[in-house]
């Protein structure tokens, strides 16, 4: 319950700051801090964390957990498509549609995620959250989330632009250059600058995040938006999260999977809606109200698991 209160003040607090600071400063602040993260925050933090972390579990489970909520996600969302054509004799628009099911399957796993396994269950099994977001819910995104964007949105002319993106990512490059940096010995008072400029990282993703929701006004979507996140927010984690102990992994192992599992709608879905011409209003509203959500549902998921 410490941890729990903890988080939500620091969560809170950084994401309102952000909000407060998005609504006064010029709309090219929140661009510039992404960008500073993206090349140089996020690079660091998960390099630093990298060398704190364990790694000698089964830690390829949490991709392959990660992928397998991806595709669950879109199953079901899919059903819930079918189901409302069924019952109300309604089909949404393809563009519609195609948000639906991307705002069911990819998770916030990495700006959201990582601050809230960090705090919740500590830098000694933040590899797990790392490796579901990387190697999990990042290629989920950028591999299935785009092709869905293209057959939703009938476009295929940006997939260069998208494999270009994942191959100059640097969150992926760091992860690879974090695995050699472990062996490195290096002086205290740069561990100690590493650690400072991570937090200082993981601090300014949330901050970019309140930015971020300072700019969403669309709620018109809601009702939709609400069947998404039933999906990636409810069931998946419940449905996958019981099979966890059948796997072997319990206790703070399988705290960081449901949580990363539990995660708002991420980043990603409006970015693919945006290049592909998905219904943006709806991936928008699916973004705000999942981070809010997350406060109601994230003490079920730690009381659960």
């Amino acid at each position: 319950m410490t941890n729990l209160l903890e988080l939500y003040v620091k969560l809170g607090g950084l994401v309102l700051i952000g909000f407060i600071l998005g609504r006064g400063l010029p709309l090219t602040v929140p661009t510039l801090l992404a960008q500073l993260l993206f090349w140089v925050g996020t690079p660091i933090s998960i390099v630093f964390f990298l060398r704190q972390a364990d790694l000698s579990q089964q830690i390829w489970i949490a991709p392959a957990i990660a992928h397998l909520a991806i595709l669950l996600g879109a199953f079901l969302a899919w059903v819930g498509i079918k189901g409302q054509a069924y019952f109300r004799n309604t089909i949404p628009q393809q563009s519609t549609q195609g948000s639906l099911i991307l705002a069911a399957m990819v998770g916030n796993t990495g700006y959201l995620g990582f601050p809230i396994t960090l705090t919740m269950v500590g830098e000694e099994y933040f590899a797990w959250a790392l490796f579901y977001d990387l190697l999990g819910s990042f290629l989920g995104s950028y591999s299935l989330g785009v092709a869905l964007g293209a057959h939703f949105g009938g476009s295929v002319q940006n997939y260069w632009q998208i494999t270009k993106a994942i191959l100059i990512n640097p969150a992926l490059w760091s992860f690879g250059f974090g695995l050699l940096f472990r062996q490195v010995t290096i002086p205290p008072i740069v561990e100690f600058c590493l650690d400072k400029l991570a937090w200082s990282g993981v601090a300014l993703s949330l901050v970019l995040i309140g930015m971020r929701l300072a700019l969403l006004k669309s709620w018109h979507s809601l009702p939709q938006a609400g069947m998404s996140l039933g999906i990636k927010m409810l069931l998946v984690p419940m449905i996958l999260g019981s099979t966890l102990p059948l796997l072997g992994l319990t206790g703070p192992i399988a705290q960081v999977i449901v949580l990363q599992m539990a995660m708002p709608p991420a980043f990603a879905t409006l970015i693919i809606a945006e290049t592909f011409n998905l219904d943006r209003d709806l991936a928008v509203t699916a973004l705000a109200a999942g981070v809010m959500v997350l406060l109601a549902t994230m003490p079920l998921w730690l009381w659960l698991f």
